[in-house]
């Protein structure tokens, strides 16, 4: 059981790390981070703490090696640390009390802000930011919300119906 999870967990961090490659920038050093969308999921389909834990360290390291914003490496594995640990507390509090797709449709947007919000300030003390904090958060954290909710859920709904194609329902 263990070794099938880490498999998967594998296998959807490298389709995080491949999705924010190929992801371009929205007209400024900034793209949308579709490797934190796969990050939910894992986070979703994983009920223990240490997995959140090394799977935002290793999301990540892997956004930092592909992030187009210059000197945003460092910024971009604060942000998913920080990121995987908040989200895994809020999905502790909607575990159960909401339905599956409901709780990844209300941690998508939150999860994504609350990244957002971590990369730019601590982008902006580290190395600085090309515009105004505002400006940035309009134009990439904004649409990225967006962007991560819609690609988010269908993704959450391929890799849900992959599982119950092969009866794999105590993962999800």
């Amino acid at each position: 059981m263990k070794t099938r999870k880490m498999i998967i967990n594998a296998i959807l961090l490298a389709i995080g790390a491949l999705l924010h490659q190929i992801t371009p920038a929205l007209g400024l050093p900034i793209q949308p981070d579709f490797a934190l969308t796969m990050l939910f999921i894992i986070l979703m389909i994983n009920d223990d703490y240490k997995t959140a834990f090394i799977a935002g360290i290793i999301i990540g390291i892997f956004t930092a090696m592909t992030t187009k914003f210059p000197g945003g490496q460092v910024p971009n594995i604060i942000d998913k640390i920080i990121t995987a640990n908040l989200v895994f507390l809020i999905l502790k509090g909607l575990k159960g009390r909401v339905k599956n797709t409901l709780t990844m449709g209300i941690v998508l947007p939150i999860g994504t802000l609350i990244s957002g919000l971590i990369f730019l300030e601590s982008a902006s003390i580290i190395v600085g930011l090309p515009g105004s904090f505002t400006a940035l958060f309009m134009a990439a954290v904004v649409p990225a919300m967006i962007l991560n909710l819609i690609v988010g859920l269908i993704l959450y709904r391929i890799v849900a119906s992959s599982y119950k194609m092969y009866n794999r329902t105590d993962m999800m």
